[in-house]
């Protein structure tokens, strides 16, 4: 078998696969059978460390010291409002790092996201390794398509600090295209609608053979299965407050069961029409009288709850489809993908807006791990009839502020990748030595309420008057999504020295 394995490190569970001596897929157990790990890192109170299944089973005992769904995190500035949402549902210690980034007190000890995805990825590495019987030092790992440049970059550098070369980058859903389309060798175009534990993706992707081109893409990386658990546990908070009085959000322990038994409620409910929610001595009435949460769920509530998070999805496919210039009823296949797709709620708005029910071609959870292994396994092959070509996009713009504040594009939204596009800049003042940028992703105008990638300096520039010394830089996107630049002096073709300060997340 290949030392190359495909690894889909998701929000709540990951999973890794393989591709056999035989061009078989295969995904990669853990003991026990089962084929994902989760994906939470934990402390316990002797300091030992905890990855996965191990981690899930001390987490109601010890949740201060239990890390879940970091990666909604990475790369995110420690003031943004996603930050301060998470810090009521996480019994977790966020602080403030250096730059800004998200830092989490475990004891002793304060990890960035960084840190904490390197983890999970050398568990499920090491899972890897044993079952397939030799080191594994190189993996293809996928991420959300709307992961912006920064969050791209965490990753590849979670999987430097435990020596795993992340080969490559791919996006969650042109993997989940390729776990359905490699083998069948269609000329199909599809839409994959992927909605994971705590991300939501959509792309339309048009498959020739071996080849992949995505034609658009979009999403929200603030959407995802957490939100429906996040909606159950404050309808429980409300009920359980209207009748006895108490608030049990500062209660770690309490809420860990609660949201412990959301996540298992939802999961029935998917099935069931109600399901009972009871958990026996939550908390003490100030005469230190127990009191427990006892009530039935519905699936219908659930429904009334979360049906913004539907609408939300189904208005960005709207928007993506636009962006594809694909009328609806030209698409060949609709492919569900991430867990929450299971939800009925989710199904129904998808068969209702594509007019026909999905596809059944590939497993939920399992296609993003298995399509990554198969693109881990192209970039091994010496046979050019089995190599896979992706042609994918940008799900955001990319630009530099300008003088006025705005965000000037130097790629478009859902402009192909990789790309390269060089600008012509002049100086403004008499013997300016350096320029200075600061480069931006999102879709605003004014640049600063857009992601911060970081700022750039360009030093050396030789000296004369304003508007005599041409700069011109290159800004190159690869085909992971991740910019770099460099410049010039036009004239006498002299590189620069470049600077980069990255404000904030976790790279």
């Amino acid at each position: 078998m290949g030392d190359i394995i495909g690894i889909d490190l998701g929000t709540t569970n990951s999973c890794a696969a393989v591709v056999d001596n035989k061009g078989q897929v295969k995904l990669i157990p853990y003991k026990g059978g089962e084929y994902t790990i989760p994906s939470i890192y934990a402390v316990d109170d002797k300091g030992n460390e905890l990855v996965g299944h191990e981690a899930k089973r001390q987490w109601q005992l010890n949740p201060r010291k239990t890390v879940y769904g970091a990666k909604r995190l990475i790369g995110q500035p420690f003031k943004g409002e996603l930050v301060n949402k998470m810090g009521e549902y996480f019994a977790y210690e966020m602080k403030r790092g250096q730059e800004d980034n998200v830092l989490i007190g475990l004891g002793k000890t304060d990890f960035n996201l960084t840190q904490i995805s390197s983890k999970i990825l050398d568990k499920i590495r090491n899972v890897a390794a044993d079952y397939l019987g030799k080191p594994i030092s190189r993996a293809v790992v996928t991420v959300p398509a709307y992961f912006n440049d920064r969050q791209r970059q965490a990753v590849k550098e979670a999987g430097r600090m435990v020596n795993i070369d992340v080969v490559r980058i791919i996006n969650e859903p042109t993997a989940a295209a390729l776990a359905y389309g490699v083998q069948r060798n269609v000329n199909q175009t599809i839409a994959i609608f992927d909605l994971g534990g705590g991300t939501f993706d959509i792309s339309v992707i048009e498959i020739r053979g071996k080849t992949f081109e995505v034609k658009a893409t979009g999403g929200d990386i603030f959407l995802g299965g957490i939100d429906w658990d996040n909606a159950i546990i404050d309808y429980i908070l409300e009920d359980f407050k209207t009748k006895n009085g108490i608030d049990l959000k500062g209660d770690p322990i309490a809420m860990q069961r609660i949201k412990d038994l959301a996540e298992r409620s939802k999961i029935d409910l998917s099935v069931r029409a109600e399901a009972p929610f009871n958990i026996p001595f939550v908390t003490m009435t100030p005469e230190g009288e127990p009191l427990d949460i006892d009530l039935v769920i519905t699936r219908q509530k659930v429904n009334e709850l979360t049906q913004p998070l539907v609408d939300r999805a189904i208005r960005i496919t709207t928007e993506v489809l636009k962006d594809a210039k694909v009328a609806v009823n030209k698409l060949d296949e609709i492919l569900l993908v991430g867990g929450q797709t299971r939800w009925p709620a989710v199904q129904e708005a998808v068969t209702k807006f594509f007019g026909r029910p999905p596809s059944k071609h590939v497993n939920p959870d399992e296609a993003v791990g298995i399509g990554a292994a198969i693109f881990a396994h192209s970039l091994e092959t010496d046979a050019v009839d089995q190599r896979i070509q992706l042609l994918d996009v940008l799900s955001r713009a990319i630009g530099i502020e300008d003088a006025a504040g705005n965000m000037f594009k130097i790629f478009d939204r859902n402009a192909p990748v990789p790309n390269a596009k060089a600008q012509l800049f002049t100086t403004a003042q008499d013997d300016q030595n350096e320029v200075i940028m600061r480069i931006y992703q999102g879709e605003q105008k004014k640049a600063r309420e857009n992601q911060q990638l970081g700022e750039f300096t360009f030093s050396g520039l030789r000296g004369g008057k304003a508007g005599s010394v041409k700069v011109e830089v290159l800004f190159d996107v690869s085909s992971e999504g991740i910019l770099t630049m460099s410049a010039k002096d036009r004239d006498t073709g002299k590189e620069m020295k470049t600077t980069v300060k990255v404000e904030s997340g976790d790279a």
